[in-house]
């Protein structure tokens, strides 16, 4: 009886030792040998123990930088550089308005507005020429005639500015006016050769000439770098040295060389201004010679 006693106890020590040499094993292979009360470190938690900080600790400073960038102030604003002593308007106020910026028949530009749009003057000056008849025809097509009603300051600048295809003139605008850049000079419209075309604006750069030499007036400066300037901000920029050194090498009074045919005879109006004063004396031989100089350049200013 003592020996089945003493092996029955042997058969349960047996039975435990195989149980823990099987939990060993099976530890070995990941599911590890420790107390079935501690679980696996996975995922977050496991990160956030290799870092040292638990895992509702949040971002940490140079992550919140990185997500937030620092706030700027506000942008300071530079004026455009001051590129002469004049102050520009762009010549069509308080209408959206389209140019074109390339040279078809003459050096001027056609800006494309909504009929009775306001025609300003581009700078302080004085009214030259104002043409209140639409004297177009398009049988003949006259050069003279294609801007219809039209006026024409000389800038404080020197420089000539035509403002044509209007349908009105500004009330108290003539010849010798005083007006500052930006006031009322017209309205746009389609006189001239454009009632063909629609409303737009004839604008064109020059020198001051007289009447008679028209095809000066209809433009000789090529104007849209200055109006892409006066439309975007920089008003100071002039065409005053431009249209200088373009009149010393053409003359005052250029021969007219684009349509011209029909309006010759208007050339015979006014004479051609001499390059070299002439002396003119006097019939009489026994009286003292007196000498008249003709005029040659008239400053381009007009003063």
């Amino acid at each position: 009886m003592r020996s089945g006693l003493v092996g029955r106890w042997a058969a349960v020590t047996g039975a435990v030792l195989l149980t823990g040499a099987c939990t060993q094993v099976t530890g070995l292979v990941g599911v590890g040998a420790g107390s079935p009360a501690t679980a696996p470190v996975t995922g977050e938690a496991a990160a956030a123990t290799l870092s040292n900080e638990g895992p509702d600790d949040g971002p940490t400073p140079n992550e919140l930088a990185a997500e937030q960038p620092p706030e700027g102030g506000e942008p300071v604003r530079v004026p455009p550089p001051k590129l002469s002593k004049y102050t520009y308007a762009f010549p069509v106020k308080g209408c959206k308005t389209e140019y074109r910026r390339k040279l078809l028949v003459l050096p001027k530009t056609t800006i494309w507005a909504k009929p009775g749009c306001a025609f300003v003057s581009p700078v302080g000056g004085v009214v030259d020429e104002v043409n209140v008849q639409d004297n177009w025809s398009s049988a003949t097509d006259a050069g003279a005639t294609r801007e219809g009603r039209f006026v024409t300051i000389i800038g404080d600048d020197g420089v000539r500015y035509l403002g044509g295809h209007l349908d009105s003139v500004a009330e108290g605008v003539k010849p010798g006016t005083r007006v500052k850049a930006g006031q009322l000079l017209g309205r746009v419209g389609t006189t001239g050769n454009a009632r063909d075309t629609g409303p737009n604006l004839y604008f064109a750069i020059s020198w001051k000439t007289g009447p008679a030499y028209w095809w000066v007036r209809r433009g000789m400066v090529k104007p849209w770098d200055y109006l892409d300037a006066w439309q975007k901000g920089n008003r100071t920029l002039s065409p005053r040295e431009e249209t200088l050194k373009l009149r010393a090498k053409l003359g005052e009074t250029p021969q007219c060389t684009i349509q011209c045919d029909a309006p010759r005879a208007a050339q015979q109006q006014e004479p051609q201004p001499s390059k070299t004063p002439k002396p003119q004396k006097k019939k009489e031989d026994d009286e003292e010679e007196t000498i008249t100089l003709t005029p040659t350049t008239a400053p381009l200013d007009g003063r």
